[in-house]
């Protein structure tokens, strides 16, 4: 569904809520002095980097979800001003999911971009929400396909412990999460204030009531910094894919 495009966004109608108030346990001892969002990847930490792509699509109406360490986040980020957007905080008093803070975040938006505030790619947010619009979705992920290898013989076993088919390392392909959602106003509304939720089961309630969920396909970079794994690659990754994240 990528269309190398780098449309521009209306904000009048959509607000931008990143969620960056997990402890990011699996990135201790860093995370235990800084928040996760706030580690630095190149010349400057991942969230800002986020926050000059999504300022380049014309996003400006943007609220941080904020938990763990929130005063470093609102001192280093303040009202967003520097970045040219208008940055809220919206502090979890005790932690709410990836879903459960969008209840009680003020405003009567008709669309929600969505995302974690630890991911890095070149995905073209402006062009996922004008899909999203497109197609009337109440909901969207964006995707991205991943191959994976498995070290072992896999069989296929049928009822009578019949082997029926053996495959040895074979390399599975599935589309994943990128942890970048499009929410119209009535998922939105399918959240309890103050209730913890999290995303996977948000849209897992909406696909059992047959909503239309609909995956915005991307083939383009993708990375999070979920673990000391995914961060080094990141860093490594970065000063070549930096035209590429932050063109001019």
């Amino acid at each position: 569904m990528t269309t190398g495009r780098r449309s521009t966004a209306s904000d009048s109608d959509t607000r931008v809520i990143i969620l960056a108030g997990g402890k990011g346990t699996r990135l201790h001892p860093y995370t235990a002095v800084l928040p996760k969002p706030l580690m630095p990847v190149g010349d400057a930490p991942i969230l800002e980097i986020i926050l000059r792509q999504l300022r380049e699509y014309g996003f400006q109406r943007i609220t941080f979800a904020v938990g763990h360490l929130a005063g470093l986040i609102e001192a280093y980020f303040g009202d967003g001003s520097k970045w040219g957007v208008e940055l809220e905080y919206f502090v979890e008093a005790t932690p709410l999911g990836t879903a459960g803070p969008l209840a009680g975040i003020k405003g009567d938006e008709s669309t929600y971009l969505v995302m974690n505030g630890d991911v890095l790619t070149t995905l073209p947010y402006g062009d996922v929400v004008a899909w999203h619009k497109e197609q009337g979705s109440l909901a969207t992920i964006a995707t991205c396909r991943r191959d994976v290898g498995v070290q072992l013989g896999v069989l296929e076993i049928d009822a009578d412990e019949r082997v029926t088919a053996y495959r040895e390392k074979p390399i599975l392909t599935y589309m994943a999460s990128m942890g970048v959602y499009v929410l119209g106003r009535e998922a939105r509304e399918r959240i309890a204030e103050g209730v913890r939720l999290d995303m996977p089961d948000l849209l897992k309630g909406m696909i059992r009531d047959d909503q239309r969920v609909a995956a915005y396909t991307f083939d383009g970079y993708w990375r999070d910094i979920g673990n000391h794994d995914d961060y080094e690659l990141v860093c490594r990754e970065y000063d070549d894919m930096k035209p590429s994240l932050l063109p001019g």
